[in-house]
């Protein structure tokens, strides 16, 4: 999958952080990278070699890395309408 395609999938999926390039995942949404961990509350930097996802874990901050090439597929996972 190109990195475009990937892009506008996060994009879909989130939103922008005001004041920062960074994009909070919508409410009700959940993401799955390569069929690993869902993550629901997190936050995305989407930067030109790699994705960085920030949760917050109790007292500490969680980052993890994917490069863009590395990434075979994204889920999106909400509510039915």
């Amino acid at each position: 999958m190109e990195k475009e395609t990937l892009e506008k999938i996060f994009e879909y999926a989130s939103m922008p952080v005001h004041g920062t390039l960074s994009r909070k995942i919508r409410k009700n949404v959940k993401v799955q990278i390569n069929e690993g961990a869902i993550y629901e509350s997190a936050v995305l930097f989407l930067g030109d070699g790699f994705i960085r996802v920030t949760e917050q874990k109790e007292k500490e901050a969680v980052n993890t890395y994917y490069g863009w090439d590395k990434i075979a597929s994204i889920r999106t996972l909400s509510l039915a309408e």
